[in-house]
């Protein structure tokens, strides 16, 4: 995505309720010295883009400004960068709808024009219409002041190799882990006890009061459905709708989530290469599953030796088709980029997903977040033995880069937790729960264990669907049930286990290379790039 330069200037209610000062809204200058102003507005202005398109739309930006730390409502001050796309249907206006991509980490400032589009292009565009859709960049991510960054150079190719042969490889990983967690308090150790969930919650409560709305709908993807949880457990009263779509466990929460996603993309990975084998005739990697597999092992190994144009080494192959694990989008694309690497020695394909490095914001913001929200194992020897086990017992894929990608945390300079307890309120209205039998970023189980805790929420099973956080994305019987429970609160009768099932739409679950271009599949599925693992 591109970033969103916010340049106008906003106000916002503190937690007190009293005034706080304008602030500029730059994102390269601090807070200004300018006059309070009513705590019931924000001065909206226009947002400054960088390119030649507009991916915002028109739409307004602002900053606004929040306690560093709600138990100190009038000490040190942040900002919190945030978007409106307006509604346009006067008669029928729902309020605000805030959306959140998930993460943590990740940017939601382009979503509020970004949201009104998907639901325009499923057949929804008058849904959209009633709301003011509300995007922000949560505490500490993109555009907000200020943005978490540890160490630019993390994700700089070439890395060694996320699978440790030796204990010296692996000292290599936790020194790596350490020195980041370092920077991390050397830089911003006066943030990162207030990354907690419950923080952000508390900046969307924030947010809201000086939108002047007594309630507020939320449509939340991935962690934005234990952001939105998190909300409703903490201000019941004050939410009208609530889509969650991909859900994380509320029984995992942090530490054993990840073990489970381990397991559900070594699945979801298989997936993918069983339908490359069935497709052997296109990308002639392999004619079964098991094939391929070893064929992108074999792959994997020669990177390690020899990295692909210098700069895809092993662990900059396996970030780049982690991505089919997430979303059937881009079985398409990745199967054409390995195939063409490996039978014509044409790395242009995998070069385009390379990420090549210098930014960090959403793995510090990811890091931060979790590392406040809940106890993790200080012991070093808990995460090898959990992991060599996994990897023991044939998770392979995904279960080393996982711990790298979290184990910062073991070496962070506090302990957080406890966790919230997510609970239900009488006053909370229903949800809707989104949930994809097979997404692997948020296994099924988190569907079932966020519907026992909000007992009032309706689930929507996807039968078979592989694509994390399916929603706007083409099955009409997912988008109509988020269309009518927008529009009037329609929920699902309530049933035993799930109570509603749409099955996986064949045309997008299983895709047909023969019916769409590599380059076309992956800029359709590009604008679901997924941030950080939940």
């Amino acid at each position: 995505m591109k970033r969103i330069v916010i340049a106008t200037a906003a106000a916002a209610v503190a937690a007190g309720g009293g005034t706080v000062a304008a602030v500029s809204a730059s994102a390269t200058t601090g807070p200004s010295a300018a006059a309070p102003v009513a705590a019931s507005g924000i001065n909206w202005g226009k947002c400054e883009v960088s390119g030649p398109d507009d991916p915002m739309n028109k739409a307004q930006c602002a900053q606004v400004q929040v306690p560093l730390d709600y138990t100190k409502p009038n000490g040190r001050k942040i900002s919190i960068a945030v978007s409106r796309y307006k509604h346009t249907d006067e008669k029928n206006y729902q309020g605000v709808l805030f959306v959140n991509p998930g993460g943590p980490g990740g940017t939601g400032i382009e979503y509020a024009p970004a949201l009104a589009r998907w639901m325009g292009g499923v057949g929804h565009a008058a849904t959209a219409a009633k709301y003011d859709i509300i995007g922000f960049d949560p505490r500490g991510v993109g555009s907000s002041q200020p943005a978490l960054t540890c160490d630019k150079t993390w994700y700089n190719p070439v890395r060694p190799d996320y699978v440790p042969h030796s204990a010296k490889d692996e000292a290599v990983w936790k020194a790596k882990a350490k020195k980041y967690a370092q920077d991390c308090q050397r830089k911003f150790g006066w943030m990162l006890p207030h990354m907690r969930t419950t923080d952000a919650a508390r900046d969307v409560d924030t947010i809201r009061a000086a939108l002047g709305q007594q309630k507020l709908s939320w449509y939340g993807f991935s962690y934005g459905t234990y952001f939105g949880a998190t909300y409703a457990t903490l201000f019941p009263n004050r939410v009208k709708h609530m889509v969650l779509d991909g859900n994380v466990n509320p029984k995992t929460v942090w530490y054993d989530a990840q073990l489970e996603q381990d397991k559900a993309f070594e699945r979801n990975m298989k997936s993918w290469w069983a339908w490359t084998a069935k497709w052997d005739s296109l990308y002639h990697l392999g004619t079964s599953e098991k094939a391929v597999e070893a064929k992108y092992y074999a792959i994997r190994a020669a990177a390690k030796k020899s990295p692909i144009a210098g700069k895809i080494g092993p662990d900059e192959l396996d970030d780049i088709v982690l991505t089919a694990g997430y979303n059937t989008g881009y079985y398409i694309p990745f199967a054409q980029a390995l195939s063409d690497w490996a039978n014509k020695k044409d790395s242009s394909g995998l070069l385009d997903w390379l990420n090549t490095g210098g930014e960090d914001n959403d793995f510090a913001v990811y890091n931060a977040v979790q590392a406040a929200d809940a106890k993790w194992p200080r012991n070093w020897n808990k995460w090898h033995n959990d992991a060599a086990k996994l990897y023991k017992e044939g998770y392979r894929f995904n279960t080393w880069s996982n711990v790298w990608f979290n184990a910062p945390i073991a070496f962070w300079p506090f302990q957080g937790g406890p966790a919230l307890k997510l609970k239900a309120s009488k006053n909370l209205p229903g949800m809707l729960l989104v949930q994809s039998s097979q997404d692997a970023a948020t296994p099924v189980a988190g569907g079932y264990n966020m519907h026992k805790v909000f007992p009032s929420s309706r689930l929507v099973l996807e039968v078979g669907g592989k694509t994390h956080a399916n929603t706007l994305n083409g099955n009409a019987c997912l988008d109509d049930k988020v269309a009518a429970y927008l529009d009037s609160g329609a929920l699902p009768k309530s049933s035993k286990g799930a109570d509603a099932y749409c099955q996986a739409v064949p045309a997008l679950n299983d895709p047909n290379p023969t019916a769409m271009t590599a380059k076309a599949a992956g800029a359709a599925a590009g604008k679901d790039l997924p941030i950080g693992r939940p």
